[in-house]
């Protein structure tokens, strides 16, 4: 098998299940232990596994709201307003992106409120971001 299905193999599983033990993982990438550690330290050594989290249904989520943000960001403005935006503790997430949208964040708050707060009062005002379009998460499908 090459290296690259290998990689594939366990990301694949990895993206599946965070919590998925090096024995689980072994078990469905059809490797062994050793070689799920192995390949797991290089991913992230390499940057290419950045972090493990949950995925969560916001709408079994008690006490916290969920946006999707499309936020477009004047050019010269980027890296400022780039670095201002993961500062926020109110995003969990933020993407570049090469579609309609500059950036795009996972935005969570305490309710829809709160949410349009962060939105309006922290995202927008800052100096450099020309307008943010939200997308209020309802229910996980998959």
């Amino acid at each position: 098998m090459s290296v690259e299905s290998t990689e594939k193999r366990i990301l694949s599983v990895l993206e599946e299940d965070a919590q998925a033990s090096y024995a689980e993982i072994a078990e469905r990438a059809e490797v062994s232990k050793p070689t799920v550690r192995k390949y797991i330290e290089k991913l992230e050594e390499e940057g290419v596994i950045v972090g493990y989290s949950a995925d969560v249904d916001p709408k079994k989520l008690s006490g916290q709201s969920i946006a999707i943000v499309g936020v477009d960001v004047e050019s010269e403005r980027y890296v400022e307003v780039t670095r201002k935006l993961k500062d926020l503790d109110a995003i969990e997430s933020l993407y570049t992106s090469s579609g309609d949208h500059t950036l795009m964040a996972e935005v969570r708050a305490a309710d829809g409120d709160a949410l349009g707060e962060v939105i309006n009062e922290e995202i927008v005002d800052l100096d450099g971001v020309s307008a943010a379009h939200p997308s209020f998460l309802q229910e996980r499908l998959k």
